[in-house]
């Protein structure tokens, strides 16, 4: 950032008072900038022992398989989040059960938090962001064409648990800035 957002003055990057850490901050104003991982909500749908994925029609990951997810907006929680995201991309009503995984993923700077949710009579369809919808079998699920870490470990603790008849909430932290594996 080179420039103020607050007024459109320039920014110096420096280590404010009582801060440990470099910063761009306004040369007129003073406004610290700062700049903080981003949050992700999403679900892992339900409906009748078979979970809903997503084809992306986005980048990053085109074509890829997902849950349905993405960045948590101002103004809602995190749980109204997964289900607006649900709503957007998997033209789905969601009734959500319980916080189940999050993931750290600090090499990007982001948070990924999604919740264990059943599916609301067993409607959805295919929003703008989503080439199909489909609900998959365990057998079923295309685990090669997995859009992202988060998505295949959330899998597969959800089949793990599921044999147990137990959900228990899963932390984790996905990928270093050494191995780009998250």
């Amino acid at each position: 950032m080179s420039f103020c957002s607050c007024c459109g003055q320039p920014t110096t990057t420096k280590i404010p008072l009582g801060d440990s850490l470099p910063r761009e901050v306004c040369t007129s104003c003073g406004t610290i900038h700062y700049v903080n991982p981003k949050v992700i909500c999403g679900a892992l749908v339900v409906w009748e022992n078979k979970v809903l994925l997503c084809r992306r029609a986005i980048e990053p990951r085109y074509g890829l398989w997902t849950l349905p997810a993405g960045y948590m907006e101002l103004f809602e929680t995190m749980q109204e989040g997964a289900a607006r995201e649900t709503r957007e991309e998997a033209e789905a009503e969601v009734d959500i059960e319980q916080l189940y995984c999050m993931y750290n993923i600090p090499r990007i700077g982001q948070i990924y938090v999604l919740f264990k949710a059943n599916l609301i009579e067993g409607k959805f369809g295919a929003g703008e962001e989503t080439i199909e919808c489909r609900l998959f079998e365990e057998q079923d699920i295309p685990w090669d064409d997995l859009a992202f870490p988060s998505v295949k470990r959330t899998l597969e603790h959800y089949f793990i648990d599921r044999q147990n008849d137990e959900f228990p909430m899963h932390l984790e932290t996905l990928g270093t800035r050494l191995d780009h594996t998250g």
